[in-house]
């Protein structure tokens, strides 16, 4: 690698755009000094802090991360919506900078890192996006549809005779990323060890890992990226009938669009975004729907509303509930200003419990009518393109769990546990119960 330039997710120094703190004088108000992302009490639950100080303070300036929240559903569109103003260029970057020895780890590996779709810029994305998004057809949705179902209820099998389990180890751990290889046309007995380093690239890039952490977590990095490598060079050479080989049918029609090693950090992406945040997103709502009974039984009598209740979901507890820009010149955020170079905090996760987009925002309701506005998937340029993937993965997850274990409840008196990061939310433990003499 040849500059700093070129790390993105693994920087290990600040770039230009984001050296310093910029915010050094800004006023710190109530909000700013009592937002503390890392610390239990808002890892447990964000929530509690959104509604406290969402209308008192819909814009604020936080001193721990040198950064702007922006609280509202209107404000998080508008930052979305102006990536010229608001670059995406620091989504990736570490919250915490690479140590020098994860450093240089990182350049003996040759990890061939650079921009791509979720931090490049306006126009590049522009056409990329248009090329790779396209991609995602119906088609092929509907092909690895009945294969994930084949999946999940081949998971539900190895437990339904328990009667217990706990879910996210035993079942949605494995399903999303078993799912995203079917539509990449990866092998899927490399899904456990890719699933793997994901989990540690949400800590790297967005929790605060101490030095040995980044260490250890450099090394399965490179790992993963030489498994991306071997990939897409296998696909160059024979490429198959799958999402993959679409893009490298793309590539051969016209390499100008795009080199190979951008699509190798397309890959490198995807495999992450594939899977990691439908486990998270489904765990979430499970999580939901087993502690308010009522709801899980409207889903039991009308599979119908399934649907709808995924978009609840991804609005009520989405897995990735904030994300990163930076300001590429002096702007202001509802008055409040923000300098150029100014690091700002998209709170998705506030807007999607916004009053004055969602009626009774604290109540979680399968048959919202306005749900699909959520902000759990993006908005704008920066949509998630993967969203029909991993809405028809959490539709089936549900389907299969509501018709063959209807009677499935949360076991009583268990602490849920959440990875500590900045922009990603799940619940890592789900355990439940059922009676094996109830199972239809």
């Amino acid at each position: 690698m040849s500059s700093a330039q070129s790390y993105g997710m693994f920087q290990s120094d600040p770039d230009e755009a984001t050296s310093g703190p910029v915010g050094i004088g800004c006023p710190v108000t109530r909000a700013g000094k009592a937002f503390r992302p890392f610390s239990d009490d808002y890892v447990q639950d964000p929530y509690a802090f959104f509604a406290e100080v969402r209308e008192e303070e819909p814009v604020f300036y936080s001193p721990e991360l040198d950064c702007w929240v922006v609280m509202t559903y209107n404000d998080c569109v508008r930052v979305f919506r102006d990536p010229e103003t608001f670059s995406p260029v620091v989504a990736r970057h570490p919250v915490r900078s690479l140590c020098p020895a994860a450093a240089e780890l990182r350049d003996s590996l040759e990890i061939g890192i650079e921009p791509s779709l979720v931090d490049e810029e306006a126009d590049t994305h522009k056409a990329h996006r248009r090329l790779f998004g396209d991609a995602f057809t119906p088609k092929r949705i509907n092909e690895v549809e009945p294969r994930v179902r084949e999946i999940v209820s081949r998971f539900i099998d190895q437990i339904i005779d328990d009667g217990e389990a706990e879910l996210v180890s035993q079942m949605l751990y494995e399903i999303p990323a078993l799912a995203i290889f079917i539509f990449l046309g990866a092998p899927s007995e490399k899904a456990l060890m890719v699933k793997e380093f994901g989990s540690k690239r949400a800590i790297v890039n967005w929790g605060y890992p101490t030095d040995e952490e980044q260490i250890a977590i450099m090394k399965d990095m490179g790992r993963s990226w030489d498994f991306t490598v071997e990939l897409v060079d296998r696909a160059l050479e024979n490429p198959g009938d799958n999402y993959l080989g679409d893009m490298v049918r793309v590539y051969r029609e016209d390499p100008s669009r795009f080199s190979i090693n951008y699509l190798r950090n397309v890959m490198f992406l995807m495999q992450f975004a594939g899977h990691e945040t439908t486990t998270q997103a489904s765990a979430n709502g499970l999580k939901k729907l087993l502690s308010d009974r009522e709801k899980w039984q409207q889903l039991v009598a009308d599979p119908s509303l399934i649907p709808n209740a995924v978009e609840e979901i991804l609005r009520y507890d989405s897995s990735i509930f904030a994300w990163r820009r930076v300001a590429t010149k002096d702007t202001d955020i509802s008055g409040i200003p923000v300098p150029k170079g100014g690091k700002v905090l998209i709170m998705m996760g506030s807007g999607n419990r916004d009053p004055d987009m969602f009626e009774n925002p604290e109540e979680f309701d399968p048959s919202r009518s306005n749900a699909k506005r959520h902000l759990g998937l993006g908005h704008g340029a920066h949509f998630c393109m993967g969203a029909p993937l991993a809405r028809m993965e959490m539709k089936v997850i549900l389907e299969e769990l509501v018709r063959r274990l209807p009677h499935m409840q949360l076991k009583p008196d268990q602490k849920f546990c959440y990875f500590p990061t900045l922009t990603f939310r799940g619940v890592q433990n789900l355990k439940v119960k059922w009676d094996v003499s109830q199972n239809p």
